[in-house]
């Protein structure tokens, strides 16, 4: 038994767990003989455990091919025992081997969180996290709030700020009828230093209502994204019975990386022209850096990410005159994975604009060039403008309300059309930053028109065009010549098949929100995936998505050029390549289900 708490726990992804843990793994481990030749895993039977190779090898096959080999330590099985899917693999033994067969150990295991089967997240119904402890953004809030200091809306502006001050904290709530407001040492600097309201005023003339809130059961991640996307310092904590519970402060999330985002965030707010915003802008890589390291989730910091771009977005619509467009109402769209909250630190800010119907002409090419003018804010503070055309002052990407309706009914009745697929699936992944019930006409469309099973097919069979890189042997399919001879483009190969089918879920809901793990997730509620579908493309897409950002944010912060999609598959650990193939290999498998039963999988 000593020799094989020895042998686990000296390989990865035992390598973290305690001694008392390998103990009890050791203990419900059986040791199992095969001769050459003999079947160790069967084809499409599920796998209910985990296979460690101890001594002699065992070959995986697909398709009657040899695609990988298991030597001493390594492991099989992670990826189908966690999304409760079967194997389409068949693994035997090369040579005569020993192999240690093991139960599914998250039942087994005090500290189940200290596996590490992959360099990225698992999902979280299969949570064999990576970290050795709670993460930073996993932290409870109770842990965290400040107690309050209540007030009414008469009080004296003086009388509330000695009370503040005599608590030792930075803020008061406000009781105004039914509704709580707030108010924060910002304010009093802002408002009442300066003379704009009177110390003897009523604290209701200084406060913010409603105050902005947030559930005690979210952790500090959702906080601290909800304090970026709103620019806002405080947060109010609220209770299971809705009542406030306490005051989530901007410092209580302690650390540079979780300050650094509304830093960003207050520098792009006070810019006060281009080149001020430029300067804020700049941060952005080293604030994904820091994020990074510090332990958060990636899809929590991709939708930081998004939330800066969409400040820095609005504050260069602000910063710019543009009569035109300010003479008609009007919204500016964001697209692609922004749009998602799931960019990557290189992404290109993809825009598109709408403005609405009226009685007279609107001058469309006084419109599109002082959208190009924005555009050009943009680019001046860094931004990557989509090189594939989806800008807001191309003809095809800026039109009126009437317009964008009439074009989607097109496409959804005639889906052989030029690009109609293409334009559908952008329109899809659309959120508007300013303006937002004239912008939501695009995706309501979506919802609005009848989507015919000959448009769910092209829109699927476009979705299914991108398939993961699982036709290799013992490797990846890589690109053989070229500046990126010898690498993997992660994005195409790993994100984009995931995100096309979730957002042919969205299409086909008729509901086109949310993130692709949360269209994943209604696709499974709705019967377009089962549970284990939904799980096993949602755990691929975080695991993906953590690789791509942590391979970006390191080529950004080591400044040896411009980072990029693609990775040297020689580059990443045997472990995290084996999870890999693996995950590519059961997203096919979802497809190729989703390929011949979709059209009974449709709600009705």
């Amino acid at each position: 038994m000593k020799e094989f708490e020895e042998f686990l726990g000296a390989q990865a992804p035992f390598d973290a767990l305690g001694g008392d843990d390998l103990a009890r793994l050791v203990a419900r481990a059986e040791v199992e003989y095969f001769g050459a030749g003999a079947t160790v895993v069967a084809q499409g039977v599920p796998l209910p455990h985990l296979w460690i190779v101890r001594t002699g090898a065992l070959e995986v096959v697909e398709d009657g091919r040899v695609v990988d080999v298991l030597g001493p330590g390594d492991t099989f099985g992670a990826v189908w025992l966690l999304s409760g899917l079967a194997p389409p693999l068949l693994v035997r033994a090369q040579e005569e081997s020993l192999c240690l067969r093991l139960p599914d150990p998250r039942g087994l295991l005090a500290h189940p969180e200290r596996l590490r089967f992959t360099a990225g997240p698992v999902h979280a119904r299969a949570r064999l996290v990576l970290d050795t402890g709670l993460g930073r953004g996993e932290q409870s809030l109770g842990r965290l709030v400040r107690p309050v200091v209540w007030c009414a809306a008469t009080d004296p502006v003086r009388d509330v700020a000695a009370r503040i001050g005599a608590a030792g904290l930075s803020c008061a709530l406000v009781r105004t009828g039914d509704k709580v407001g707030i108010v924060t040492d910002a304010d009093f600097r802002r408002r009442v230093a300066t003379g704009e309201i009177g110390p003897d005023a009523p604290v209701a003339a200084l406060a913010t209502v409603p105050a902005l809130g947030i559930e005690a059961t979210a952790g500090a991640a959702g906080a601290l994204l909800r304090m970026v996307e709103r620019g806002v310092h405080h947060l109010v904590v609220i209770d299971a019975t809705g009542d406030a519970a306490g005051v989530l402060r901007a410092v209580d999330l302690a650390g540079a990386e979780v300050r650094d985002p509304l830093l960003v965030r207050s520098a792009i707010d006070e810019a006060g022209n281009l080149d001020e915003l430029a300067a804020a802008t700049r941060l952005l890589p080293a604030m994904l850096t820091e994020l990074g390291a510090g332990g958060l989730p990636a899809t929590q910091i991709g939708a930081i990410h998004a939330a800066v771009v969409d400040a820095a977005v609005r504050r260069t619509l602000r910063l710019q005159e543009h009569p035109t467009l300010d003479g008609l109402r009007h919204s500016w769209v964001l697209l692609g994975s922004l749009a998602r909250r799931e960019p990557l630190p290189l992404s290109d800010v993809d825009t598109a604009l709408i403005w609405a119907d009226g009685d007279t002409a609107v001058p469309a090419d006084a419109v599109r060039a002082e959208a190009r003018g924005v555009l050009r804010g943009l680019q001046h503070c860094g931004f990557t403008l989509c090189g594939n055309g989806a800008n807001a002052h191309n003809p095809v990407f800026s039109r009126s309300r009437a317009e964008w309706v009439a074009a989607a009914r097109g496409w959804q009745h005639d889906p052989t059309r030029e690009n109609a697929l293409l334009l559908s699936a952008m329109v899809a992944d659309s959120r508007p930053l300013t303006e937002p019930e004239l912008g939501g006409s695009l995706t309501a469309a979506i919802r609005s028109h009848t989507r015919t099973s000959q448009f769910l097919r092209a829109l699927l069979d476009e979705a299914l065009h991108w398939r993961p890189p699982i036709g290799f042997v013992r490797d990846f399919v890589v690109h053989h010549s070229g500046e990126h001879r010898g690498r993997l483009d992660l994005k195409p190969g790993g994100l984009t098949p995931i995100v096309s089918l979730a957002r042919w879920i969205a299409i086909a809901a008729g509901d086109a929100d949310g993130t692709t793990v949360e269209r994943l997730r209604r696709g499974a509620a709705l019967g377009l995936l089962t549970g284990d579908e939904a799980d096993t493309l949602a755990g691929g897409f975080e695991s993906i998505y953590h690789l791509l950002l942590q391979h970006e944010t390191r080529a950004l912060a080591a400044g040896g050029g411009p980072a990029s999609t693609f990775i040297a598959p020689g580059e990443l650990d045997t472990l995290t390549r084996r999870h890999l193939r693996e995950t590519f290999r059961a997203v096919a498998l979802v497809q190729a289900r989703v390929d011949r039963t979709w059209l009974r999988r449709l709600p009705a």
